[in-house]
């Protein structure tokens, strides 16, 4: 019914001058291998909406996410807390013969590899979804300037403040704590919470025999690298559970992505060096990733094949804060190897597998995706992950255990 409610409600806008786009998605998961206290399998509808208007040089776009978990919808205790709405996108945009001015919430992508974007840091990501999702990211209150040359844009922006991050219960497989830990979506901040953020970016192109595209930023602000600690008032007695929230401080941090064409090879950098203003948790520190993608057209009855290889590396500056296992880390020793196979049909159909390996904790994680269009309206996203977590590190992943799932999305375009 609200699913339905909402696309009655986009259609009042056809005979207007707003475009209205979205799509509605039902995914599932069924997970083969995880631990016997969480839900076997998932299932989610998803509707999205998408409303665009342009008039002279004036613009405006809204983004509304809308999803509703199968186990939320039972009259049982143990729900996943995974149903919920979202206002993702809301700015308007004036342009000028070589500026723009933008204000409202928005999402922005920063990055150029294929495993992990680790300059990607605008936007916090949402907990309630896959964690292996690149995209789900809540939206963020900004103001930003552009200035646009003959072959790039420098940008400044202001982010109006900081957000929490909700996260589902523990019966949920993705829970990102112990069943006896309690997260309390709480932020405690080095500042206010609504201290602006500040980002000057500036990215070009150039048109040389080897292309190259790049980008720097700088921020002033709170950082995205965010960290957990417990509190547990004195007054309860010692079995009752752990609650652990959010802390937020502050940074100048420099950040640079950018991708080269050399031929049929794709070279790409990601690497940002974080300034912290002193916290007594986290220490100053550097994240690196190379990549290269090689592709041979071609290769079969007119498919392509890309070859990938990418290496991150995350290093903290002062030993004596928070290092990569406290802060739980994935990407800060790994190898990741791919293929991604195109068939360059009429359905865009697309497969990426591959093998990323953890070469500090003997963790390795092996996944495959196929997506695919089927007609004018409707694609489909198939994905298998396997997870072999660390036995002898508390990682990130070793609170999961080893992990094996297969999942299923269908969405349907409009």
């Amino acid at each position: 019914m609200r699913i339905l409610f909402l696309v009655i409600f986009s259609f009042t806008f056809v005979y207007s001058d707003i475009r209205v786009s979205g799509h509605l998605d039902l995914d599932s998961k069924a997970f083969i291998t995880s631990p016997d206290s969480k839900h076997s399998y998932s299932l989610t509808a998803i509707q999205v909406l998408e409303f665009e208007y342009e008039k002279d040089n004036l613009s405006a776009y809204a983004k509304l996410y809308f999803q509703e978990d199968y186990y939320d919808l039972l009259n049982e205790k143990n729900h996943n807390d995974r149903t919920f709405f979202r206002l993702d996108e809301l700015y308007m945009k004036y342009d000028f013969e070589n500026d723009s001015f933008k204000i409202g919430k928005e999402i922005k992508y920063w990055g150029a590899l294929e495993l992990k974007n680790i300059v990607d840091n605008f936007n916090p990501v949402e907990f309630r979804a896959d964690i292996f999702s690149k995209t789900d990211k809540l939206g963020v209150w900004n103001i930003s300037y552009s200035h646009y040359t003959d072959n790039g844009e420098i940008s400044l922006i202001l982010k109006l403040g900081e957000q929490k991050q909700r996260m589902a219960s523990s019966p949920y497989v993705y829970y990102a704590f112990p069943s006896n830990i309690f997260y309390k979506d709480k932020l405690n901040t080095q500042n206010s919470r609504y201290r602006p953020s500040l980002y000057l970016k500036y990215s070009a192109s150039t048109d040389t025999k080897y292309a190259l595209d790049f980008a720097f930023i700088y921020e002033n602000g709170y950082d995205s690298q965010r960290y957990f600690t417990a509190s547990k008032p004195s007054n309860l007695s010692l079995s009752s559970p752990i609650t652990y929230v959010q802390n937020a401080y502050l940074v100048n941090k420099f950040m640079t992505y950018s991708t080269l064409v050399v031929d049929a090879t794709l070279i790409k950098l990601e690497a940002l060096y974080a300034n912290v203003n002193e916290d007594k948790n986290i220490g100053d520190y550097i994240h690196i990733a190379l990549g290269f993608e090689h592709t041979i057209e071609n290769f079969y009855n007119k498919a392509a094949l890309g070859i990938i290889a990418e290496y991150y590396r995350y290093e903290n500056l002062e030993s004596n804060k928070y290092n990569d296992l406290q802060l739980s880390k994935v990407f800060q020793n790994d190898l990741f190897l791919g293929l991604r196979y195109s068939f360059n049909n009429a359905e865009d159909a697309t497969i990426l597998g591959g093998l990323v390996l953890d070469t500090q904790y003997d963790e390795q994680t092996y996944y495959m995706k196929y997506e695919s269009r089927v007609g004018d309206s409707f694609k489909i996203y198939l994905d298998y992950y396997l997870v072999r977590a660390s036995k002898d590190y508390a990682t990130a992943y070793s609170f999961l255990g080893n992990h094996q799932r297969i999942g299923l999305n269908i969405a349907y375009y409009f």
